[in-house]
């Protein structure tokens, strides 16, 4: 649990000044994988686990971070930041750092104390609230107050060049644009969004396979360059399609043959899933909740055999809800191969399902789960 008074306490005991404190939401993808670098549709929800960031000026030049979860402090010259993160955990918030400065924003020495309750390589986006929390303090220093969408680019952008994970906007996004008791469906090209109500009586569970999952490189990134082969052989017949979201079904039908097998099914799942994620906000909007479980376990079943980023514990935890009392949708959410199903559970019948859930995973794989109830939460924000 994340406590405002706590780290307000221990960064002027650290650092001897009152600090500024900010909250950015980690999050759950409802409906919509690996679509956003595609440029096509996601709906994440923004969640009551994140990261809060405190902070305060300096005046010997020096930006130094202090991690409340790795009991770490890192300090380096504003002037002289590392040129890339380093796989350390310090890369997320020194990258947004160096990619303000590079934007024009004075941002000025500091002190920086942060901590976090999303559990991490879970596939719930501890890393963009990291980046947005740590944003939204720098920018105060700075004393500038960019649109959300802005501060969203400069913190995927930090992800990518600094830390060199090649993920979408969604993640950061969402950390600054979400809103309580709502997803937000979203459009990764445009950055045009609507948010869709998620009901009062509506529980969502979260449920850690507990295996953990890597995506700076790796099975991501042949993913993403499977995904970019295929766009480039409908380009070459459809000039007009720019990133995958342009290209349709027909266009598979019509010449997917001339793609490997592997990258057929990779761009199959994506212009599927994008029309599966605007369908699932529709019902949502609507209320139709038969709809919207349907949408999600087409989404599962599609980024288990299609895209193939699933793995054996996480459909093993989606086939358990999928046979519990009061479940609406199960599915893999997030980068893929491990991490958390997302689950949405009629609220009178979660602590049930928690429990029974859990004890189904243990019996099938031997493995003792984190399940967390959650509900859709606030963007980012001052606290």
């Amino acid at each position: 649990m994340l406590d405002v008074n706590g780290i307000t306490k221990k960064h002027a005991e650290r650092f001897g000044a009152e600090p500024a404190v900010f909250l950015a939401p980690g999050r759950v993808n409802l409906i919509g994988e690996h679509t956003d670098y595609a440029g096509g549709f996601v709906m994440p929800a923004a969640i009551d686990f994140g990261t809060l960031a405190a902070i305060t000026p300096r005046s010997d030049g020096r930006v130094v971070i202090w991690s409340e979860n790795f009991n770490e402090q890192v300090s380096h010259q504003l002037e002289g930041l590392p040129k890339n993160g380093g796989g350390h955990w310090s890369g997320y918030p020194l990258g947004v750092v160096k990619i303000l400065r590079e934007a024009g924003f004075a941002v000025p020495p500091f002190s920086l104390t942060v901590q976090g309750d999303v559990p991490l390589g879970a596939g719930l986006s501890s890393s963009a609230s990291i980046e947005v929390a740590t944003a939204l303090a720098a920018l105060s220093l700075a004393g500038a107050n960019p649109e959300r969408e802005a501060i969203a680019k400069l913190c995927q952008r930090a992800e990518n060049v600094y830390v060199g994970a090649s993920c979408g906007i969604m993640d950061q996004f969402i950390a600054c644009r979400g809103a309580e008791n709502h997803a937000l469906l979203l459009d990764c090209r445009s950055l045009e969004y609507r948010l869709a109500p998620i009901p009062v009586n509506i529980s969502l569970v979260i449920a850690n396979t507990m295996v953990k999952h890597a995506i700076a490189g790796g099975e991501y990134g042949i993913r993403r360059g499977e995904v970019e082969e295929g766009t480039e052989i409908l380009r070459s017949h459809r000039p007009e399609i720019k990133l995958l979201r342009d290209a349709t079904t027909k266009d598979l039908e019509r010449w997917g043959a001339e793609m490997p097998d592997n990258v057929l099914r990779r761009c199959r799942h994506i212009i599927t899933e994008n029309l599966r994620t605007v369908a699932a906000a529709d019902a949502l909007a609507a209320g139709n909740l038969k709809r919207l479980g349907d949408l999600m376990a087409a989404a599962h079943a599609s980024y288990r055999d299609d895209f193939e980023a699933s793995c054996e514990e996480a459909d093993a935890m989606v086939e358990a809800a999928q046979q519990l009392p009061g479940l609406i949708g199960a599915r893999l959410t997030g980068g893929g191969f491990g991490g958390c199903t997302v689950n949405l559970v009629h609220a009178e019948l979660a602590e049930d399902f928690v429990a029974r859930l859990h004890d189904t995973y243990r019996a099938t794989t031997g493995i003792d789960a984190e399940i967390y109830r959650c509900h859709a939460s606030a963007a980012a924000h001052a606290v």
